[in-house]
């Protein structure tokens, strides 16, 4: 699996480019802003995109959403949860921000649900806390999960927004991602990449 983290927008949120290396056939999860620098990394790899995923609407997640829908018109998806926020432009007037406002997602995603890009197949877990709607892409084969805001290297998510809650998150944590193995990957959507193992026994949080 190819994975290219890409920390873009003025608080460095991580979009990652993930494609299958023998079929060419990719997406972008959580496009949070510069959607010209996007492309190009797409262009250089010479990934077909499927799929632009929203792990939740958070404006750091989504300012790219438009720009990325325009430029290459593949299907964009989100949880329904999430759906109030992105047609707030992702709570930028909050921070005093100004987002362009989002399409409207063509997939609405919730547990159980499959993406498929080339040989790989995310599996979609609902794993609320930081927001209603957050979801993860669990892809077991690879062992890697790309979680958005809910587990950090050493941190977990946010709470304090409206729509977060501390319990529901920690529950989120602990049903669907601790239960994974050890090993699997965690890239998150700020700081560096870590993994479940390391998480489990050195997170503050846990």
């Amino acid at each position: 699996m190819l994975v290219k983290q890409l920390p873009v927008g003025a608080i460095q949120t991580n979009c990652y480019i993930v494609g299958c290396e023998e079929t060419k056939e990719g997406v972008i999860i959580d496009p949070g802003d510069e959607a010209e620098r996007i492309l190009a990394e797409v262009e250089e790899t010479g990934l077909t995109i499927k799929y632009i995923l929203n792990t939740h609407a958070h404006f750091d997640h989504i300012m790219a959403n438009k720009g990325l829908v325009e430029a290459i018109g593949v299907p964009l998806a989100i949880h329904p949860l999430e759906l109030p926020m992105l047609r707030e432009n992702g709570g930028a007037k909050f921070f005093g921000l100004e987002a362009p406002p989002s399409p409207e997602p063509d997939v609405e995603l919730a547990e159980g649900d499959t993406i498929s890009f080339g040989t790989h197949t995310f599996q979609v877990l609902f794993t609320p806390g930081h927001t209603v709607g957050h979801v993860s892409f669990y892809e077991p084969n690879a062992g890697i999960i790309f979680d958005g805001d809910v587990l950090f290297a050493n941190g977990i998510g946010r709470t304090d927004l409206p729509g977060g809650d501390f319990e529901t998150l920690i529950a989120s944590i602990n049903e669907k991602l601790m239960v994974l193995p050890d090993e699997t990957v965690v890239c998150s959507g700020h700081g560096p990449v870590t993994n479940i193992g390391r998480e489990r026994a050195t997170n503050p949080w846990l």
